[in-house]
């Protein structure tokens, strides 16, 4: 069985057991569920980010021409990237109105995951406004490797400079979300589950990309 088919069981297993085996958390209650897929999607989006970046350095490394689409390649997978940031913003606005009572709350981390969205949003009109020029495939990876720099500053270390009623799971222990042993395996199984996703869904649109560069190939030459 390939890695990717692994999905069509994850997946499901992670959300039975999201809503049926794992308890809720303490204080937020039923509410913190939300946190199986939350943060998955949070993550999935900052490694399509972070890979469609490497992709786009090894684009403009390959002066030969040795790799082929890559430029394709940084495109779907900073596409899937925004899919689940857009996501990851909208279990984030429903977690924070059961938590906080409001959709938006300006915290830091509503704030800078969505100027990070934007980012990639100015990606995806400078890709379609280049749609004609020669060096679009350069520009675009180039615009690609700037914006995975910002990544880590959006995701990981902006947030933690300002005050936030934002619960840290994992890393920060003066915000912690306490999670049992049960709470913790689940949230490992959907983070896993969601990895798997992204790379399923990189490699449909992988396929879909080269088959759509043979046809057209296919058609010039006739």
């Amino acid at each position: 069985m390939k890695a990717t088919k692994l999905i069509f069981i994850m997946m499901p297993l992670s959300i039975f057991l999201a809503f049926m085996w794992a308890p809720p958390a303490e204080i937020l209650g039923e509410s913190s569920r939300i946190i199986y897929f939350h943060v998955p999607l949070a993550w999935g989006s900052v490694l399509a980010f972070v890979y469609s970046g490497i992709v786009s350095i090894l684009f403009l490394a390959d002066k030969k021409g040795k790799y082929t689409l890559l430029d394709e390649r940084a495109y779907n997978s900073a596409g899937i990237g925004m899919v689940f940031t857009i996501l990851a913003i909208i279990s984030g606005a429903i977690w924070a109105k059961m938590s906080w009572g409001s959709y938006w709350n300006w915290d830091p981390r509503q704030t800078s995951i969505t100027i990070l969205m934007l980012i990639y949003i100015a990606y995806f009109s400078l890709h379609s406004a280049l749609k004609d020029n020669e060096s679009k495939g350069r520009i675009c990876c180039s615009y690609l490797i700037f914006a995975m720099i910002t990544v880590p500053l959006f995701i990981f270390i902006i947030p933690r400079m300002y005050p936030s009623l934002h619960p840290d799971p994992i890393i920060n222990p003066e915000r912690k979300l306490k999670l049992n042993a049960q709470m913790r395996t689940v949230l490992m199984i959907s983070l896993f589950s969601f990895t798997l996703l992204y790379f399923y869904l990189l490699n449909l649109m992988n396929r879909i990309s080269f088959i759509d560069n043979k046809y057209k190939e296919k058609y010039y030459e006739e």
